[in-house]
């Protein structure tokens, strides 16, 4: 039987009490907003269905969007019978969700994009779990904090991490329930229910999360939200990413509610769908970088080129905040065709934006799933990684985004972080509002920010410095007035910005020690 076709259906009927709801979405992207909003709807109305668990892929959310509006209404009514936890790889564009979770509210575990997205296909494959080196060492570690954000979710340990030896080195192992009922979303859908995601900004983990559902032994149900219905026709084989008889019904959104991003409604430069583009502008307007931000991205930029040397291509990731924007450099500076970047939501190549937009890019030439795409990050297959941070510790140790009143979890930094051979972390040296300029070629400080970010013991361990040394990566730590590198016996300042006094603006501002290189050389800075 092909899938049916609803105009609104009721969810207080069709989902019971207690299920496992797998949400689809990477921000807006492949986020079936539309049929979250009926959920919340449905619920409010009616106080069914209730006591869920939701299982997200990445965030299915922008700020007062999606999950961030459920967790509004949760949160603001102080409602514990809706939802009984969450598994979700971000947090950090949704307030709500981060409020639930440091208030200890509800169970909140987060495992990073790469495992949560390969448990799934591991669930959908009929196996106990997952089995991965990644995130040993790390907050994932049962040693430490298990996955688990807050103290209620390490009580109800419903999403397990154990330890397994394998070939005598340790390994980590994921549990979680299966879903038994899933809220994706397509573009198209023809008459039998085949769903194409042609207009979206990539194809996001859809098809796992519908087979994950689908497997054995509780068969569950597959709702699918669509911007388009082909009825009478069928779609050509090759534009298919879920086959009818995964899918049990689909439902046509609103305009308003399908949107490829929070400033993006529908731009086909953009799409799945859409052939090659090599102008990286966009229909979006991008945040200016102060100083302190473009001297951080050219030095990014600079040392992917020096790792380049005289190799066909190298291929990187480049993660959400600064950078983000070596892409455009990378365009400028026409290396587009040799260094080659690749975004976890599944884009190769191209310019990718920033801040809630993050995932989208334009001019990529391929795009892969986001479980498929993260098989290059944790077996290496990259050849660097540029990544935020938010805290360096003596160890090396990388925190990117938790800290006591602030939380944004993990997204796809431990797979990345791990999985890369060799990794840039950039950000600014202090945190806080910090004011700088450059003059003649001197940088001079104004006015530092107030939070110190190299500390003695980072808050929680998302990057294991110990880990890498032992795997030999190499590792380095950009910011606008030193770029340090880690080393066996800790950190070590290998340059320093023209006009910076190493001593009054960079070892002063650090809780630890650091190790001077006896080679120590000045930064070149041209901006």
């Amino acid at each position: 039987m092909v899938a049916e076709f609803l105009e609104y259906p009721d969810f207080s009927e069709i989902i019971p009490k207690g299920s496992v709801v797998a949400i689809s979405g990477f921000n807006l992207g492949t986020t079936p907003e539309y049929l979250m909003n009926l959920l919340l709807e449905t619920y409010i109305k009616t106080g069914k269905p209730s006591d869920l668990f939701i299982v997200c892929d990445a965030l299915p959310a922008a700020s007062g969007r999606g999950l961030d509006l459920i967790m509004k209404y949760i949160y603001e009514n102080n409602d514990s019978k809706f939802i009984r936890g969450i598994l979700v790889p971000f947090l950090g564009f949704s307030k709500y969700l981060q409020k639930i979770a440091l208030e200890e509210r509800m169970p909140i575990y987060s495992w990073p994009i790469g495992v949560t997205a390969y448990w799934l296909r591991e669930v959908a494959s009929g196996r106990p779990g997952l089995l991965s080196r990644i995130g040993v060492g790390t907050y994932l570690d049962p040693e430490l904090q298990g996955g688990t954000l807050n103290n209620v979710a390490r009580k109800q340990n419903l999403c397990k991490i154990s330890e397994i030896k394998v070939d005598s080195q340790k390994s980590l192992f994921f549990e979680g329930p299966k879903p038994n009922f899933a809220l994706i979303r397509a573009s198209i859908s023809d008459s039998k229910g085949n769903l194409s995601v042609t207009d979206e900004p990539f194809r996001g983990t859809v098809l796992t999360m519908a087979q994950a559902t689908k497997a054995k032994p509780v068969s569950g149900k597959v709702y699918a939200q669509v911007s388009r219905v082909m009825h009478g026709g069928t779609m050509s084989p090759h534009e298919v990413e879920v086959p009818w008889p995964l899918v049990d019904s689909v439902i046509m959104s609103p305009k308003e509610y399908h949107c490829q991003s929070p400033q993006l409604s529908f731009d086909p430069e953009v799409s799945v769908g859409n052939s090659y583009i090599a102008s990286p502008e966009f229909s979006v307007k991008e945040k200016e970088l102060d100083v302190a931000g473009k001297i951080i991205v050219q030095q990014g930029t600079k040392g992917l080129i020096k790792a380049l040397g005289n190799k066909d291509h190298i291929m990187i990731n480049l993660g959400v905040g600064l950078p983000a924007s070596i892409g455009r450099y990378i365009y400028e500076n026409h290396f587009e065709d040799r260094i080659v970047p690749v975004v976890e939501s599944g884009p190769w190549g191209g310019v990718s934006l920033s801040g809630e937009n993050f995932g989208v890019c334009k001019g990529f030439f391929a795009v892969s799933t986001i479980p498929d795409m993260f098989s290059n990050y944790e077996g290496g297959i990259i050849d660097m990684a540029a990544l935020g941070f938010l805290q360096v510790d003596r160890f090396g140790n990388v925190n990117p985004s938790y800290i006591p009143g602030k939380i944004t979890g993990p997204g796809g930094f431990p797979v990345i972080a791990q999985g890369s051979p060799a990794t840039f972390f950039m950000g600014k040296f202090m945190g806080g509002k910090t004011d700088c300029q450059l003059s003649n070629g001197q940088l001079k400080i104004n006015r530092d920010g107030e939070t110190v970010k190299f500390v003695n013991d980072v808050f929680r361990i998302f990057f294991s410095g110990k880990q890498a040394s032992v795997q030999r990566k190499k590792i380095t730590y950009i910011t606008e007035r030193a770029i340090m590198e880690l080393t066996s016996q800790g950190i070590e300042i290998v340059e320093i910005a023209p006009g910076i006094d190493i001593e009054q603006n960079v070892i002063s501002k650090m809780e630890f020690e650091p190790k001077i290189s006896p080679k120590l050389k000045e930064m070149e800075i041209i901006i």
